[in-house]
């Protein structure tokens, strides 16, 4: 019964229970410490990118990370980290403030460079306006980063 259930899985390319879809000659990946070009600069945020994308990335894809030339190899620079308001009020106030991080990341398939992208990819997050950033960034920023790593995810493996 395994045997059955397992044959549509071993033709086209390595599948992980994430859904993912992965050439099956690559064994390996690169994913380069992001840099940080956006206007604003949080010293954190660069290597949280980072590190929650390996970690995402090993748990559900398989391949082994390497430093560098890993047969798939991903690289990212943020370029934006801005607060504006969000939702305007009838006294010319605000009630949101929208935080947005966008990342451009570049995608290189040594198996198949036909796959190569570029793409940009921003996500925000509201929150109240009465509140202090500083008091609600850093939730702010894993929710925005769990969302940005999904679709860089999702556009890389899933082929969304």
């Amino acid at each position: 019964m395994l045997a059955v259930m397992l044959l549509p899985v071993g033709g086209c390319g390595i599948y992980s229970f994430s859904g993912a879809s992965i050439p099956p000659e690559a064994r390996t990946m690169s994913i380069i410490q992001f840099e940080n070009n956006a206007p604003i600069v949080v010293p954190v945020l660069a290597q949280v990118l980072s590190d929650r994308m390996r970690d995402k990335f090993l748990a559900e894809t398989g391949l082994r990370l390497i430093d560098e030339d890993g047969d798939l190899k991903f690289e990212g620079t943020i370029i934006e980290y801005a607060v504006a308001p969000s939702a305007p009020a009838a006294n010319e106030t605000t009630t949101l403030s929208r935080l947005t991080i966008g990342v451009k990341i570049t995608y290189s398939s040594r198996i198949n460079p036909k796959d190569d992208w570029e793409q940009t990819f921003r996500r925000f997050a509201d929150y109240d306006a009465s509140q202090d950033l500083q008091a609600v960034e850093n939730q702010l920023i894993d929710d925005i980063v769990r969302q940005l790593i999904d679709d860089i995810f999702n556009k890389a493996f899933v082929n969304w």
